[in-house]
Formats: structure tokens, C-alpha cells, sequence
């Protein structure tokens, strides 16, 4: 490999997870990221490869940094993550954990969530929480995680306290079992203000649900997407994305979801990220990226989706994601926007956040359609926009092989901690070839 680095940055060991010198390589099949710990030796990791050059995706931003920072700067990026001053984005979306167990035993999880009997956070805790994320990131977008959040009883209760404090858009993200068995149960989320799930969502075969989740679940998605419809709560359907898996179900996935919308709004694709339980250390042919998921995307839609309508984010670091927004019309999408390759001009990343909270709150969300009859003529154009709308994105996790802590910094996905901190979700997941972390508590009680 010629030695020309586009990027001169930070890393981690996945072995000690001290910080190291890294660089990011460019090759005419992708680009790399170059690494030497003294103890454990030199890391190679693709990081990007496909048709698009990493080198045209970068987007120039002006930072935004911290206003309330809650912790102070003594060791440097990672090791003061709460957020510090030197963070470089406002929270777009704080995830709350309010519990660490789980109805599943998934091949892949990021929260190596377990069927244990843990202690669930207390209400009081998870309004602490709340009110913590509001005097730091003010009134940004919930996402309530777990473990399975559905495994708890009180959940709407835990909705009731964020959209009593002011919180815009709360979703929950969920595997879907409750919510398939037990139509009272999401009825009562839905009373509560719960406005989107993101769904956990791998195809539309059940061999594919075997491998992942350890058993057969399609139907049980099915009939989760069916109560959410019934009772308006957007659906996002979010499928792990595993080479030699599921890659070929990316157009399978977004067919599935068209035919079933306005109540499942978009498809949130995440290639697949080797942090907390996963099978082995990963290879290079174990990943598939950012622009393998866009191409992906466009061959198996038969060009109906094009790379073009597929552009960087406004919000977090260009290389962590993808965004497409559409209209679907006789079942087909047609992008309302579409990327430019000429501009160079600079965006605010605090405008990026703005426009990114809006987007998500507005367009995950689902009410049930009335009669056109009881609506004026604005609001029937309203309505058709809003129901025919549909999203294509996917998010690149980072795990301790390929972290770029340039990346970390602008990380606007923050994942609350029981004393008040904000960690950026990637390195608050981020563990070890030993599973150990320098954020996540692993301890079971």
C-alpha cells in the first residue's frame, strides 16, 4: 500500500485502548486506517470502500462546541467524555438505558443485553436523567434503549415524565416482541406520547432472524409494525447489515418498507460494528461500508433509488452516515433533494443539529390518517407530503478497530450515564478484544 495519507488523526488500541497515531490511506479500492501500538503491534482496518472516494464525501463544517460543558479537559479525547469543552457538537439524540435486560440473545449486540435480573433505573433516576439532558442539551430528540425497553411495565410512564418535561420527539428502540403480543401495551405507549420506534428489522426470511436473533421472528415483526399502525406510532425499520448474511436483503428491506407505509417511515440501515458481544475479532471481509450500503442500495432497487439522492450529513461528521429523503408515488421514490458535488461552501454544525432534530421528529412520526372529507384543502397537501414521505439512511458505528476520534468529537448521538454524563454513543459502546470498556458499566448486579 503507497503511503499517502488523506487523514492524519487519533485512534485506539482494540487491545489496551490507549490512544494512538493513526492514519487514514487512500487506495483506488477504498481507504484505510494505519496504526502502531508499541505493545500489541500495527492495525490495519478499511474504513471505506466503493465507486465514491472517501476524499469527495467530506463535508466542511463549522464547529459547534459545548455551551454547558459538564466535564472538565484533564486527559484528552476519548478520556473525558461528558461532554467536555472540547466536544464539537450539540446532542441531536440522547439515548436513556432504562434497562440492561433483554427478551433476546442476539448474535450481535451492542449493549451485550442479557435476560438477567438486573436492577431496572428507578423513575426517579430516569427523571434526573431527563432533567439533566435538558439543563445541558436542552430540548433535543429521546430515544429510550436498553437491554429491551419493552421488558419493562412502567414504560409509558417513563414516556409520560420525558413529554411532561418538554421533549419533542421520544422513540423507543425495540426488538418488537411486546409489541407484537401485546396491542394494550402499545396502546398505552401511544397515550403516553410515544411518537416512532425504531424496529430492529435484519429481512423478510426467517433464516436470516436465525442466524442474528437466534430465532425465527419475521411474523413478529410483522405484527408489531401492524399495532403501531393501528394505534399511530411511526415505524423506522433498522436492520444490522452482516456480510454474508443479509447484504443481499438491502432491497428487499426498502420494498418491505414502502409497501407497508406512511406507518413505517424510512429504513436506517447499520452496517455491522464489532463492539460489546460480538462472534470474533473482525476481518476486513467481516465489514461492509458506508458507500457498500449505498451502492447496495441502488442495484438491488433497480436504479430507482440513485447514489446521487443520497447525501453526507448536516450534523454529525460526514464519515459516520448517509441520508436520502423521499416521496413515494405509486410506489416508487422519488428523491425531493439531491446531493451537489460542486459546493464547497462551509455549513454550521449547530445549524445541521437544528435542521437534523426537525427532520427526525417530524418525519419518523405517524398519526393515523383521518377522512380527506374533515380536512381543508392546505391540509390535505400537508397530509399527502407527510403520509408519502419515506427516508433512506445508515449509520457506520465505530468499534475500537476503526475508531477516528476526529469522528467522536462530532458525534451529536449522546447516551445519558446514571450520574448526568453525556458520552457519545460510539464510545460509550466501544469495547475491547477483551469486551472491557473505558465507559459502559458490564457488571451485572
Amino acid at each position: 500500500m503507497t503511503f499517502d495519507p488523506l487523514m492524519h488523526t487519533e485512534s485506539l488500541c482494540p487491545i489496551c485502548l490507549n490512544k494512538l497515531e493513526a492514519f487514514i490511506v487512500e487506495e483506488k479500492d477504498g481507504a484505510f486506517m494505519l496504526k502502531t501500538c508499541l505493545e500489541h503491534g500495527t492495525f490495519e482496518t478499511v474504513l471505506w470502500r466503493g465507486a465514491t472516494p472517501m476524499r469527495e464525501w467530506i463535508r466542511i463544517k463549522e464547529r459547534a462546541y459545548i455551551k454547558n460543558p459538564i466535564t472538565p479537559v484533564e486527559h484528552g479525547c476519548p478520556y473525558d467524555c461528558g461532554l467536555c469543552s472540547a466536544h464539537r457538537q450539540h446532542t441531536c439524540t440522547a439515548l436513556i438505558e432504562v434497562t440492561s435486560r433483554c427478551n433476546l440473545n442476539c448474535r450481535f449486540c451492542f449493549a451485550d443485553a442479557l435476560d438477567a435480573k438486573s436492577i431496572d433505573p428507578s423513575l426517579e433516576q430516569l427523571r434526573f436523567q431527563f432533567e439533566n439532558i435538558l439543563k445541558v442539551s436542552g430540548k433535543c430528540n429521546i430515544q429510550l434503549s436498553g437491554g429491551e425497553p419493552t421488558v419493562r411495565d412502567d414504560l409509558s410512564e417513563i414516556i409520560r415524565i420525558g413529554v411532561e418535561l418538554g421533549f419533542p420527539f421520544i422513540q423507543v428502540n425495540t426488538n418488537g416482541i411486546r409489541m407484537a403480543k401485546d396491542e394494550a401495551y402499545v396502546k398505552a405507549l401511544k397515550e403516553a406520547g410515544l411518537n416512532s420506534i425504531f424496529l430492529q428489522f435484519d429481512g423478510i426470511n426467517d433464516a436470516i432472524y436465525e442466524k442474528l436473533r437466534g430465532k425465527a421472528l419475521f411474523d413478529v415483526k410483522c405484527q408489531a409494525i401492524e399495532n403501531c399502525r393501528k394505534h399511530g406510532i411511526g415505524v423506522v425499520l433498522v436492520p444490522t447489515i452482516v456480510p454474508h448474511i443479509n447484504v443481499d436483503s438491502i432491497g428487499e428491506i426498502i420494498r418491505f418498507g414502502i409497501s407497508r407505509s406512511p406507518a413505517i417511515r424510512g429504513v436506517h440501515f447499520q452496517p455491522v460494528s464489532y463492539f460489546g458481544r460480538i462472534p470474533e475479532a473482525p476481518k476486513d471481509e467481516d465489514r461492509i461500508t458506508l458507500p457498500e450500503v449505498m451502492e447496495c442500495i441502488c442495484e438491488q432497487t433497480h436504479q430507482m433509488v440513485s447514489m446521487q439522492s443520497m447525501q453526507p450529513p448536516g450534523c454529525e461528521n460526514a464519515l459516520c452516515s448517509f441520508n436520502g429523503n423521499y416521496l413515494i408515488e405509486e410506489g416508487v421514490l422519488k428523491p425531493i433533494s439531491k446531493r451537489s458535488c460542486c459546493s464547497s461552501e462551509s455549513e454550521k454544525a449547530e445549524v445541521g443539529a437544528t435542521k437534523a432534530k426537525a427532520f427526525v421528529a417530524r418525519n419518523w412520526s405517524y398519526q393515523k390518517q383521518v377522512q380527506e372529507e374533515k380536512l381543508s384543502d392546505w391540509d390535505k397537501i400537508l397530509s399527502s407530503i407527510q403520509n408519502n414521505a419515506f427516508s433512506l439512511s445508515g449509520m457506520a458505528f465505530q468499534d475500537a478497530w476503526n475508531v477516528n476520534l476526529e469522528r467522536i468529537r462530532d458525534c451529536c448521538i449522546h447516551v445519558s450515564t446514571l450520574d448526568g454524563k453525556l458520552i457519545p454513543f460510539c464510545m460509550y459502546n466501544m469495547t475491547n478484544m477483551n469486551g472491557e470498556s473505558l465507559y459502559r458499566d458490564t457488571k451485572r448486579k
